[in-house]
């Protein structure tokens, strides 16, 4: 079996997180997508230390489609560089795992 990863990305509100996690879900390049909709994030940017409110979306796939989904939400973010994370999922219900990889199939993937 294909191992699930979560893929986490920051965006610059909730409707744009809602979007593309909606898209990502509609190619089927992820089973599943959640919106945190307010996250407080600190960072410099050009010299500058930035305090923001952002979305979290998170992204449940499979390491895979991990290349597709990160180049997804390269094109299709409003960041210059975009914060894509991405972390192994090690366990969990065995169930929603299965549920995961059927959700992502594609004929001819």
């Amino acid at each position: 079996m294909d191992k699930a990863v979560l893929i986490m990305v920051t965006m610059g509100g909730r409707d744009d997180a809602e979007r593309l996690g909606e898209a990502l879900v509609v190619e089927h390049l992820a089973a599943s997508c959640s919106v945190i909709p307010t996250v407080h994030s600190f960072y410099y940017w050009d010299g500058q230390l930035k305090r923001e409110h952002e979305a979290l979306l998170l992204i449940k796939t499979l390491e895979s489609l991990a290349p597709a989904v990160h180049e997804f939400v390269r094109e299709h973010h409003e960041y210059d560089i975009p914060e894509i994370l991405q972390v192994p999922i090690e366990g969990g219900s065995s169930a929603y795992l299965n549920w995961l990889e059927k959700q992502v199939a594609k004929p001819g993937r």
